[in-house]
């Protein structure tokens, strides 16, 4: 019999997920509040959460796996990101084109990727393949094939990324910013690994990755549509049947810190990349909310943002300029990126410093923070407008281990920062003096 862990009401009995098997439909947004998520175990002992939603015969499942790619061997980088594009290139019995074909049969929907810190499995099935559809997806995640046909395919065009990622300027700024930042961690190392690396990955490497990274200990998983508990243990445990146990990760903070000063690389463009940051909070630190706020105002508000209005508005520096928070699993950064033209980079910089500085030493008016909690509060419905977005994030509450009530305080966290909470945590964050920043391009006067 399946137990119930915790339950947060009321329940929104009218928020639908699709229109259709093919698609994400979107809705009118429904508060997140009132969502009724279920904290449950299935038969076989495994935690998930649900989200009953009966008006639309569609079933979103989202399985987060900790570890991803920083688990990477040496001299294996990019290994979980082959290995994700491998998983349904054939498994069990059938081949790559069988396996695709009866897929398509049951109309499924599965995705597949490797995060630095994840491998994120996705599905989306129709109520009355639901079995089926289940079946073969717990097939892919068991007894993925590894055949020497997509191997060679999807390495290839793992390849061609590789080839190419080189000859733009974002891209070579944020390897070369992570490479400094952590020379000693898997965060220094490329997520989709070196055209050396990825050339070296065997079949025997494959194995032994899905063996490492898809573990029954370290999954997080919800399911969110037209389900109930019952078939929903059944549908959890039939999925995770096929993996090893494994032993939980321990999440260790790297002792590395990103080095100050600026690098320059060379590549001949019109418009220089960089990117520029230093250490940030951790997820769990009791300023995050506070900084998460203050990101806002400063970088993370689009055209609303201090960073977008002096850099792009009053002086036309830049197209694009943003900052924001990266709590990772094994480090906390505080980053940001701007593209300008070769000869406006110095000042583009410039003008981050000094802005950087002045939300160091001043905090933010009480308009920018009225402003930026209407936003922050008011846009946070629209995470929910599809039963997908509802699973991914109730997946990502789980790996943040925020609490299964978390949707409906995180507002109310929000609106409790103050103007004396931000000027705080600005002191305590930014150092404009720490700034790590790599610029790939000609930049001229730096």
């Amino acid at each position: 019999m399946m137990g119930m862990m915790a339950r947060v009401r009321p329940r929104f009995a009218g928020f639908a997920g699709f229109a259709g098997f093919a698609g994400l439909a979107l809705l009118a947004a429904a508060p997140a509040g009132a969502l009724e998520i279920q904290g449950l175990r299935s038969p076989a002992g495994a935690v998930f959460w649900l989200v009953e939603e009966p008006s639309i015969p569609i079933v979103a499942l989202e399985i987060s796996f900790a570890g991803g790619a920083r688990l990477d061997p040496e001299g294996r980088g990019g290994l979980a990101n082959m290995m994700a594009g491998l998983i349904d290139e054939g498994a069990g019995d059938l081949d790559a084109v069988g396996f695709a074909k009866a897929r398509d049969q049951v109309s499924a929907r599965f995705g597949f990727s490797a995060g630095s810190d994840s491998m994120e499995i996705s599905a989306r099935m129709l109520v009355e393949t639901l079995e089926p559809s289940v079946a073969l997806l717990a097939t892919a995640l068991a007894s993925p094939r590894f055949d020497p046909e997509p191997v060679g395919r999807i390495r290839a065009q793992l390849l061609s990324i590789i080839a190419e990622s080189g000859t733009e300027p974002d891209k070579v700024a944020a390897e070369a910013w992570y490479a400094g930042a952590f020379p000693d961690h898997p965060y220094g190392r490329p997520r989709r690994g070196t055209a050396e690396s990825v050339a070296a990955i065997t079949r025997d490497d494959l194995v032994a990755a899905r063996a490492r990274l898809l573990t029954r200990a370290n999954a997080r998983i919800a399911v969110v549509g037209a389900i109930d508990a019952e078939r929903a243990g059944r549908m959890v445990d039939t999925l995770l049947a096929g993996l090893e146990q494994g032993a939980v990760l321990v999440r260790e903070r790297t002792g590395d810190t990103p080095p100050p000063g600026l690098r320059v690389i060379e590549l001949a463009v019109p418009q220089s990349a960089a990117v520029f940051g230093h250490a940030g909070l951790a997820r769990e630190d009791p300023d995050f909310i506070a900084a998460y706020v203050m990101n806002y105002v400063l970088g993370g508000g689009g055209f609303a943002s201090r960073l977008m209005v002096e850099v792009r508005e009053k002086r036309g520096l830049a197209y694009s300029v943003y900052s924001y928070l990266s709590a990772r699993d094994e480090a906390a950064l505080y980053l940001g990126g701007v593209q300008s033209a070769n000869e406006r980079m110095a000042e583009s910089l410039e003008v981050i410093r000094a802005e950087w500085a002045k939300m160091a030493t001043g905090g933010i008016t009480a308009g920018e923070l009225d402003r930026a909690k209407r936003y922050l509060t008011g846009a946070f419905a629209l995470r929910f407008d599809s039963n997908a977005k509802i699973a991914s994030y109730l997946v990502f509450i789980q790996r943040e281990n925020l609490g299964i009530d978390y949707l409906e305080r995180r507002n109310g966290l929000i609106e409790a920062v103050t103007l004396a909470d931000v000027k705080r945590v600005a002191a305590r964050l930014l150092q404009p003096e720490s700034l790590s920043i790599v610029v790939v391009g000609e930049p001229e006067g730096l």
